[in-house]
């Protein structure tokens, strides 16, 4: 159902349907999703629980965790009257955004980076980085994918290597 929901909330010609849609997904997944343009191939994980995406454009293959927000960093100017800031991210083809960072701003996030769980990033981002804390930036590893990969893991070998974790914990070997 997730899914349908957001091809509908995400390109449906028809803005009843989009704003049914919208109000299903905040309604089922608390979630929201405004994007001037938004690739299909998209993905969201864990039916992107939590999230705020409001983007001028997120590219092809971008994954989106749970908890992220995506959106403005507005503010106004009472000296000269004026909002300054004004815009929201641009996420390149190939990013991987983990859970609960926040992109805020008309800033571009670049190709092939990842966005570290519980980063904060109001800052451009260079391609192939990886950014973390507040407005850090690293190169990424082209020896590894963070995160995300689509030949994912296998269930199994997350279950077997936290039970080896819980017996050294309980101090067994």
């Amino acid at each position: 159902m997730f899914d349908k929901l957001v091809k509908i909330n995400c390109y449906s010609k028809n803005k009843i349907l989009r704003q049914a849609a919208g109000n299903l997904l905040e309604k089922f997944y608390c979630c929201e999703i405004n994007c001037t343009e938004i690739d299909k191939s998209v993905l969201f994980a864990h039916h992107a629980r939590g999230c705020t995406i409001a983007a001028s454009k997120i590219c092809a293959n971008v994954v989106i965790y749970q908890n992220v927000t995506i959106g403005s960093n507005l503010r106004f100017n009472k000296v000269s009257n004026q909002w300054e800031n004004v815009g929201v991210p641009i996420i390149g083809k190939n990013v991987v955004i983990a859970d609960g960072a926040k992109i805020l701003g008309p800033i571009i996030i670049g190709e092939n980076s990842v966005v570290a769980a519980g980063a904060i990033i109001t800052k451009d981002m260079p391609a192939n980085s990886v950014a973390y804390g507040v407005n850090q930036f690293k190169p990424k590893d082209a020896n590894y994918d963070l995160v995300y990969n689509s030949k994912m893991i296998n269930f199994e070998k997350i279950i077997e290597a936290n039970n080896k974790l819980i017996a050294k914990f309980s101090g067994k070997k």
